[in-house]
């Protein structure tokens, strides 16, 4: 008889245990669009990488305006002083002469409209992959939001499931001392006990690593985030 309630016991701890998973929150009302968009408006502002690519935009305006203002490179403008005196003995007069010349660079004439055009793509480069960093930075919070929500969730879940087991473990302890029960489902019951403990050590451990995760996308704690 002790040997099927032996075999009982894990059957009817496993039907419990669904049955309180069952009557969990689901995830979806867990969910803040309002605060998740606070989240991803903070990174935004804050996360290193965008500000990268920023810059990288900033960086290729400034060489497209240089380029376009920088058509005077290709003059070179010279002058030659030439001082002299007169070998005229009766009437000497000294005279100086000034030369002045422009230099056009034929190769750069040609290629500036081309280093306009390079300068101005590259802008729109840079902006282009701003933007597609933009989508990939949203994608990645609510990724790492959603999977804390759901470390959260699995939490309650094991705290739940660890109340259980400790109730059924000191309802055993009770039985067990009036004799009411064996020493092999008590220790069973101790076992189940301790290894949904241990699960729950996990599931805090899995909150805390996924809380640091949006944490370091967002740039802030989640706490200074009202």
């Amino acid at each position: 008889m002790h040997k099927y309630k032996l075999l009982l016991l894990p059957v009817l701890f496993i039907i419990f245990f669904a049955g309180n998973l069952r009557a969990q929150d689901s995830l979806l009302p867990d969910v803040r669009y309002d605060y998740l968009q606070k989240l991803i408006d903070t990174a935004k502002k804050y996360y290193p990488e965008l500000k990268i690519r920023q810059t990288q935009v900033g960086i290729a305006k400034t060489s497209y305006n240089q380029a376009q203002t920088s058509w005077l490179d290709i003059i070179t403008p010279s002058y030659l002083y030439n001082p002299s005196q007169s070998t005229n003995l009766v009437n000497p007069i000294a005279t100086n002469s000034y030369q002045f010349a422009i230099t056009i660079n034929l190769g750069t004439f040609i290629a500036k409209p081309f280093l306009i055009h390079n300068a101005h793509q590259a802008v729109k480069v840079a902006q282009l992959q701003e933007q597609e960093y933009l989508l990939t930075l949203e994608v990645q919070v609510k990724t790492r939001y959603f999977t804390y929500l759901g470390t959260l969730a699995n939490l309650r879940s094991l705290n739940k499931s660890v109340q259980d087991a400790n109730n059924n473990s000191e309802l055993l302890k009770h039985k067990y001392e009036n004799a009411e029960t064996t020493l092999a489902e008590y220790s069973q019951a101790l076992s189940i006990y301790y290894t949904q403990n241990s699960s729950k050590i996990l599931g805090e451990q899995a909150v805390l690593i996924a809380k640091a995760s949006l944490e370091e996308i967002v740039g802030k704690r989640l706490e200074d985030i009202k």
